[in-house]
């Protein structure tokens, strides 16, 4: 599972749709503790909010609302809820962990996507997230 806080703008179809389709897996086992990946690490920024329901939500917002600048049709309606008040923090460090990441699967995928992206040094954030300088999450699974 990824819930990328790099801007879904930067996503090739591939990443905008499993986005979408772990974000709502992540929604459910949010909801209904005990269900699925309930003890993935990624998870764990969500649950530290105040309102882990909105902010997964507002996540998946921030996914449809990509999905409708480009004409895909994802299903608004299976948001639970959204609208958090405030926005989430991300590192620096782990935006950066993120965008490499990224920009190796659109170099094997997308390769003029990559082509668009690979000189942006650091990307935008998902809506949902401010930066603020640090290392890479705690909760995150660096790759060799």
């Amino acid at each position: 599972m990824r819930l990328w806080s790099v801007h879904p703008r930067y996503f090739d179809r591939q990443a905008l749709t499993a986005a979408w389709r772990e974000g709502l897996l992540a929604q459910s086992v949010i909801a209904e503790p005990g269900r699925g990946y309930s003890n993935h690490p990624q998870l764990a920024r969500f649950r530290e909010t105040a309102e882990p329901l909105r902010a997964i939500g507002t996540f998946l917002s921030g996914l449809v609302d990509e999905a409708d600048a480009r004409g895909y049709r994802f299903d608004r309606s299976k948001i639970r809820e959204a609208k958090m008040g405030e926005r989430m923090l991300v590192s620096d460090g782990q935006l950066a962990y993120e965008w490499s990441h990224l920009l190796a699967k659109l170099q094997r995928r997308t390769p003029e996507l990559w082509e668009r992206w690979c000189d942006e040094a650091m990307p935008e954030p998902h809506p949902l997230f401010t930066v603020v300088p640090g290392p890479i999450a705690s909760w995150e699974r660096p790759s060799s």
